[in-house]
């Protein structure tokens, strides 16, 4: 077993046994869900960072910076922006309503099970992606190095994951990744300097990056332009990586698990803050596997990153390689742990009047049930882009952000325009995304009907046809109107005020009513 190996199975082993630790005691469903409201800023920052440094932010950025260039380094930006967002907006809120599902707001504000069960619906069609994802980068990495089947490098993935997140619960997430998050990006950017060293500095990194572009015949001055992917893939990438966030529930989990509300602003932009240096270090990390090995796509830069740590010598690299398997728990952790939470309190009959253990028990089981259907499913899936698959599950949820950042901020938000709001971006997005995938090969050209009329209409949007638009702009149109038209009842006017009674001032600075 080689020295790189031995380091990255000491790395995860110790933060299983951490995990196991943290679980020695019997605690409730409130201490495994959110932590038990004991976390500090820090914790805070950096179990809140970890969810956003994960697969998509450490290979799928790397992979696809490899592959259609610095653009995409945008997610960097977009990562900041979301959990920003989420800080200033919508944590304290979520705080003192005390959810630990995002579709819960409806419940409180409508007593509307519709709306709990669809924004549930649009939130796990993102998380099932993210499930998915991260037991088969760990398959990737591991099998690559150690040489072992890719189904025994996604089962070690899935159980590595799924047991932290029984044992640890959110503090364990929390606790683990102030390490995770340190490590991830001082040992990957320190890979960096030393493969950018071996390669003659940072001019020749670039003189030799040209030339694999130019023998891959690739536009080396869109690939070098951060707008050479199109203002409208940008925009697309904003939408679905920023906007969507305040729906992602597991930032709701950790809004109630800040010991203080007042530690939640600047937890969160610290949060910000570390999750927007991972992206950069892995497009840095991306140039570089790009000037060693060639122009590689998709997932066949996993191994060609592997690779690059590996060449900076065993020891640097086998830390490199278990931080990038630590960001990925770190997210997955956290996510799945998210998902179980959503799982059975909005799509569980009678979960509300479950006792503490009977709930804590429902958590676990689902997590593992869970877990374990998304490595299944890992195992079996042909994933072309990580970054790019993880962005359409964030198209999804942006419908419920949009909805959620309306019954917070206008008063005259109706359960009616929630729903068809939401119903309507999911939908319509979900569409988008099926025709343009079912129509877009070139033989649809001269096909006829629907499919040649789908072809021509795509080929003139180009980048705007992608589904994010639509998840925006259909939810953002139908909540107000069908709220102007439909208005709410005399009798729903005690359960409104007692719902922005809860919310307290941080309603008042934005009541459009």
């Amino acid at each position: 077993m080689s020295i790189t190996s031995v380091i990255i199975i000491l790395y995860l082993g110790f933060f299983v046994a951490f995990g196991i630790y943290l679980n020695r005691h019997k605690g409730s469903a409130s201490d495994w869900a959110i932590g038990g409201g004991t976390l500090g800023v820090f914790m805070l920052a950096a179990g809140v960072a970890g969810t956003r440094i994960g697969g998509a932010g450490t290979y799928g950025v790397a992979g696809d910076v490899i592959n259609e260039g610095l653009g995409h380094l945008w997610y960097g930006v977009n990562s900041f922006a979301a959990l920003f967002l989420v800080g200033l907006f919508f944590a304290i809120p979520y705080r003192r309503l005390q959810v630990v599902s995002v579709g819960q707001v409806f419940d409180h504000r409508f007593s509307s099970y519709r709306c709990q069960w669809l924004t549930s619906l649009c939130v796990q069609a993102e998380y099932l992606v993210i499930n998915i994802i991260e037991p088969y980068v760990i398959g990737s990495i591991v099998s690559g190095v150690t040489g072992l089947p890719f189904v025994v490098g996604v089962a070690i993935g899935g159980f590595l994951i799924v047991l932290f997140t029984v044992t640890g619960g959110l503090k364990g997430t929390a606790f683990a990744n102030v390490v995770h998050c340190t490590v991830i990006i001082f040992g990957l950017l320190l890979v960096g300097m030393v493969a950018m060293n071996n390669l003659g500095g940072w001019d020749a990194v670039v003189a030799t990056t040209s030339e694999q572009l130019s023998q891959a015949n690739k536009d080396e001055v869109r690939w070098w332009s951060f707008t050479g992917i199109g203002w409208a893939t940008i925009i697309a990438l904003f939408i679905s990586a920023t906007i969507h966030t305040p729906a992602a529930s597991v930032y709701a989990n950790y809004a109630s698990s800040a010991a203080r509300q007042d530690y939640l602003i600047p937890g969160f932009f610290l949060a910000g803050v570390v999750a927007a240096l991972m992206p950069l270090v892995a497009g840095f990390i991306g140039i570089l596997t790009l000037a060693s090995y060639g122009a590689e796509s998709g997932l066949s830069s996993y191994l060609n990153i592997a690779q690059l740590a590996i060449d900076t010598g065993p020891i640097l690299g086998g830390i490199a390689l278990a931080a990038v398997l630590a960001a990925v728990i770190s997210s997955g952790a956290p996510i799945l742990l998210a998902s179980s939470t959503m799982f059975v309190n909005d799509w569980v009959p009678g979960s509300k009047n479950f006792d503490s253990d009977t709930k804590l028990r429902a958590y676990k089981i689902v997590t593992v049930l869970y877990g374990t259907a998304a490595a299944v499913i890992a195992w079996l899936g042909n994933i072309s882009s990580v970054l790019q698959l993880l962005l359409l599950g964030f198209a999804m949820v942006v419908p419920p952000a949009i909805a959620v950042g309306y019954v917070f901020y206008w008063r005259k938000t109706t359960e009616l325009a929630v729903f068809w709001g939401m119903a309507s971006g999911f939908i319509g997005g979900l569409v988008m995304w099926l025709f343009n995938t079912l129509f877009d090969g070139a033989e649809n050209a001269t096909a006829g009907g629907f499919a040649q009329f789908w072809y021509e209409l795509i080929e003139a949007m180009g980048e705007w046809r992608d589904p994010s638009f639509l998840t925006l702009l259909l939810p953002l149109i139908v909540i107000p109107v069908v709220s102007l038209l439909f208005p709410n009842k005399e009798d729903d006017k005690e359960q409104e005020e007692q719902f922005y009674q809860r919310l307290g001032r941080i309603r008042k600075n934005f009541d459009w009513a």
